[in-house]
């Protein structure tokens, strides 16, 4: 093959690969223009075909798929190629209370988490790990020779009064429950072990974004991870607490900032239960009595086809009261895959700026106000700037809130 045939050979997989990326950005930037999902106030329907309308898309007659109105939109491209079929939710108009108030949080997990496995010094010198390769971090122990596991104090004691017969265990892997079977080490100071590090709890502050008129609330936008797996939290019940903001720590290029306070667990302070932690969000019924500490306040509920770019505002307490801040909604994404990622904030209220640096740790849950609705919820920050952040939309929480 000469020079000049190879030459024209790489010419023309460049233009076939230039083509595919055009072709795929293309269609990713009209997916994320064009929503699967949208919901509208009933009477507003008429409003759908120019939400969706686009020089690209062909939307067809609607589809009626529930006696509630709900339908959905065919879509083809370029009028021809079917794509997508877009499902309109109508809904009632309806308002929810904002809050912006700190809640303490205190969450069991559903059996034992194992956070990871590690090394043990035998009473004869030698390094073992017994856990190895049979325990995985993410793991959650659920039951010890048949007994049902609830926390791991139990699971301690189970182990040091073993004598050194193998651990049949039970634990919760992906959904799924595995059995497996562990060999205990006795350690140095005579005591069996399994080598692996766990943790049964967590807790924590965070923002309560909004109340309804059911009392059910929703918090944070983002579910609850464990700091060292990066899992979400399997779940087994949990309780939400007055809290109280002591301390900032100012955020700055490449170092979060994060608020800190107090959680008093007395049972007087009990607000709420934790129904459901995923990853838009906690959720749960909501007992306190005492709207003025929590300051809420009615707005009715935007969507996203409401929200534009340009100002808007974030409610939240950094400084012992619930305060509005002035933010900028820089970006909207309408189909993004992180649906607690659609859409991008910049906080330019200078107070808030000179109180904390922009968003930090802790105001995640911090309701957006655009328009006077309700629109959504602040749900992360950008570590290289603590201005910016990304948005849930308030949608979404309220979607997953009529699953608990």
């Amino acid at each position: 093959m000469t020079a000049k045939k190879k030459y024209r050979k790489i010419l023309l997989a460049l233009l076939c690969l230039d083509i595919f990326c055009i072709l795929y950005l293309g269609y990713r930037y009209l997916d994320r223009k064009i929503p699967d999902e949208l919901y509208v106030v009933k009477g507003t329907e008429n409003q759908i075909e120019e939400i969706l309308e686009n020089p690209w898309i062909r939307c067809e007659e609607a589809i009626t798929v529930s006696q509630e109105g709900s339908f959905r939109i065919p879509c083809r491209l370029l009028g021809v190629i079917p794509w997508k079929q877009v499902k309109v939710q109508v809904q009632e108009e309806t308002s929810l209370y904002a809050s912006g108030s700190p809640v303490g949080i205190y969450m069991e997990t559903q059996g034992v988490l194992v956070v990871d496995t590690g090394e043990i010094i035998a009473q004869d010198g030698t390094v073992q790990e017994p856990a190895k390769n049979i325990i995985q971090p993410g793991d959650y122990i659920v039951s010890y020779n048949r007994q049902q596991i609830e926390n791991k104090k139990v699971l301690m004691e189970e182990i040091s009064q073993c004598e050194g017969t193998t651990a049949q265990l039970e634990v919760l892997r992906n959904g799924e429950t595995v059995p497996v079977a562990v060999h205990p080490v006795q350690g140095e100071d005579g005591t069996y072990k399994l080598g692996i590090w766990i943790r049964d709890n967590t807790q924590g502050i965070g923002t309560l974004t909004f109340v309804d008129k059911q009392g059910r609330y929703g918090a944070l936008g983002h579910g609850i991870s464990d700091v060292d797996t990066g899992e979400l939290l399997n779940m087994d019940g949990g309780i939400l607490y007055k809290a109280q903001i002591l301390g900032i720590e100012k955020g700055k290029k490449g170092i979060p900032g994060e608020l800190t306070g107090l959680i008093s667990y007395q049972e007087e302070n009990r607000v709420g239960d934790i129904q459901k932690n995923c990853g838009n969000g906690i959720y749960g019924n909501f007992v306190g009595n005492e709207t003025e500490e929590f300051q809420l306040q009615e707005y009715p509920v935007g969507y996203k086809q409401d929200m534009e770019i340009g100002p808007a505002s974030i409610l939240c307490s950094v400084n012992g009261k619930v305060d509005e801040y002035g933010v900028e909604i820089t970006k909207i994404d309408m189909n993004h895959e992180d649906t607690n990622k659609s859409f991008v904030i910049s906080v330019t209220d200078e107070n808030l700026l000179e109180l904390t640096g922009g968003i930090v740790q802790g105001m995640s849950g911090s309701p957006v106000i655009q328009n006077g609705h309700i629109v959504g919820a602040v749900t992360h920050v950008f570590v290289q700037d603590s201005a910016g952040g990304y948005g849930i939309f308030i949608e979404n929480m309220l979607k997953e809130r009529e699953d608990f």
